[in-house]
Order: structure tokens, then C-alpha cells, then sequence
């Protein structure tokens, strides 16, 4: 990442709801000439990793109220992950409904820049893959994954409502499956990559949902920062929604493969039910990020799958 880039944020006050979680804490560290206060419950927080710069309220972002002001409000607050948000329904919807308005209402009240961190999760089982910020979705309203579908898809119709009618600030970044260091493995929270390392590197059986065919597109988590601090500060950006992420597919049997390999983990792999409603394929389609934000990945899945594995070795104790 550029000097210059970054130097468009020297001095900014930012907001970040849920930047004690595993992007917002990456997200952190790179904005060090920033001054930033976080919000977060740490409802799905283990490990605070914020530098005692950073202002930390521990609150939801539904209730949080304030007469600072601030020039960027990123709302990252949510529970991302399927084995958490179906036992926990509700809590999922609520900060991408009422903590959306929330948030909305004070970059309302400070003309600010309003970035809403969104999800590939809003196209549902698309049809098109890799799939374009164009395609509308195909989601179930009332399915068992609806909490976090249509509480995101809420959200960005919302965010882009206060820009039709009060001319705020909004950017939408749609994020596809990032993955690196300080990923949650523990029980319910343990997303694939992070699951399959752990269980990896213990000699435990690699638990794949369903047959293994279904697809994503996996990117790494310095990717990922690259891209967001350029929607933050690029210009001409006001009212558009990016997709951010990989178009590189992979089968989650190619993958599970591939870190008992990276691992010289003995491990075997055992099949579970499927997840309902669990999407087939799943890819990026970032030609508008190429174009607006001239970025795309740089990180190969096995360079960024070696990064994250060392890191595991070293703090896996911290993350169960």
C-alpha cells in the first residue's frame, strides 16, 4: 500500500463498531495515523489484539450513543459465522438493523464518510459465478440463514437510503470468505479454514459439510486491508457497492487437502450432513475493484494458508 493512500487518512477520526474482531483488529493496525475509537461487546471476541491507542468502548452498536465527532464511521459489527448466527438469531440481526440506523444516524449528524462492511452472504446460492455486484440475490427471506442474509441486505438498502435522501457518504464493500491470523477456531465459531488448520495440526479427523464440491474463493486478510483503506479514501466512491474478495474457486475437498499437505498433518477426512441452505459456489467477480480501486489480491491461497498456519502454531492456545 501506497504512502500516499494512507496519508489521506492522517489525522481522521474514525469510528469502527465490532474493530475488536478479526478484520476490524487487522484493519486497526494499518490505520495507526488515525485516531480511532472502536466499538465492540466482544460477543465474538476472544483475544483483544488493539494497540492501547486505540479508545475501546465495550458496548453494541444498537446502543451506543455520543456527541464526538468523527470524519469516517465504519460499521463492521456482526456475527459472521453459520454455527454462531443460527444459534444466535436474534443478536445477529440486531446490530444490521438497529445498529445500522444507529450508526447511520450519527454520520448523518457529522456529514461523515460512512463505510458498511457487507457480505457475499446477500447473493444467497447465486447463479452467476463468479458473481458481479449486479446480481440481486437469491435468498431465502425466512430461512435458517436469513438472520445474517437479510439483516445485511437490510443494511445496504438502508445505507444507501440516507444517500438518496440525505446525500450521506455511503460505501458498501461486499466481503468474500477473508482468512488469515487471529481467526477464531474454537467450537461454534470456527470458520473453514481456521476448523480445518486446527484440526490439522492436532491430528483430528478434517470435518467437511456435505460431499466437499461446494466452492469459495478464499482471500487473505492483507488483501483485504489494502482494498478497504482505498474505499475509504479514493474519490468518487459515494454510493457504490464493491465486491472484495477472490475469484479464484476452490473446492472445500481441494482445500482440506491442501492444509493436511501444508500441515504433513496425518489427519483423515470424515463427511457431515450439509448445511442448510449452504450455497454450492462462491466467487468474486471484482472487475468494478480492479477498475475503481486499481486493486486486486496479491497473496496466493498457499501463500497466505502458509502465513496463517505458523500463525496458528504459535497462538493456537489463544484461539480455542
Amino acid at each position: 500500500m501506497t504512502d500516499e493512500i494512507l496519508n489521506d487518512l492522517y489525522g481522521r477520526r474514525i469510528l469502527i463498531t465490532g474493530g475488536a474482531g478479526f478484520l476490524g483488529s487487522h484493519l486497526v493496525d494499518n490505520l495507526n495515523i488515525c485516531d480511532i475509537t472502536v466499538i465492540d461487546d466482544f460477543s465474538t471476541v476472544r483475544e483483544n489484539y488493539l494497540p492501547s491507542r486505540v479508545k475501546l468502548v465495550r458496548c453494541r452498536s444498537e446502543v451506543y450513543e455520543t456527541d464526538e465527532k468523527f470524519d469516517i464511521i465504519i460499521h463492521m459489527a456482526a456475527r459472521p459465522s453459520p454455527e454462531d448466527y443460527m444459534k444466535n438469531p436474534v443478536e445477529t440481526m440486531l446490530p444490521n438493523s438497529i445498529g445500522t440506523y444507529n450508526m447511520l444516524e450519527i454520520a448523518r449528524k457529522n456529514d461523515a464518510t460512512f463505510l458498511y462492511t457487507s457480505t457475499s452472504e446477500v447473493y444467497g446460492s447465486a447463479d452467476a459465478v463468479p458473481t458481479s455486484e449486479t446480481y440481486w440475490g437469491s435468498v431465502n427471506p425466512i430461512g435458517v440463514r436469513s438472520c445474517y442474509d437479510e439483516s445485511k441486505r437490510f443494511s445496504e438498502a438502508l445505507a444507501m437510503s440516507y444517500h438518496r435522501q440525505y446525500g450521506l457518504d455511503i460505501r458498501i464493500e461486499r466481503i468474500f470468505n477473508v482468512y488469515g491470523p487471529r481467526l477464531r477456531g474454537d467450537g461454534t465459531y470456527g470458520r473453514v479454514i481456521s476448523r480445518f488448520i486446527i484440526q490439522a495440526l492436532e491430528g483430528e479427523n478434517l470435518t467437511v459439510h456435505g460431499d466437499g464440491t461446494q466452492t469459495r474463493a478464499f482471500l487473505y486478510v492483507d488483501d483485504w486491508v489494502e482494498a478497504t483503506i482505498r474505499m475509504l479514501t479514493l474519490k468518487n466512491l459515494c454510493g457504490e457497492t464493491i465486491n472484495v474478495g477472490s475469484d479464484k474457486e476452490v473446492k472445500i475437498i481441494d482445500l482440506a487437502k491442501k492444509i493436511i499437505k501444508l500441515t504433513k498433518s496425518r489427519s483423515e477426512i470424515v463427511y457431515t450432513p450439509p448445511r442448510p441452505e449452504d450455497p454450492k459456489r462462491r466467487a468474486a467477480d471484482i472487475s468494478k475493484a480492479k477498475e475503481l480501486l486499481k486493486w486486486s489480491p496479491k497473496t496466493t491461497l498457499d501463500e497466505g494458508l502458509e502465513k496463517t498456519i505458523e500463525w496458528f502454531k504459535m497462538n493456537m492456545r489463544r484461539t480455542k
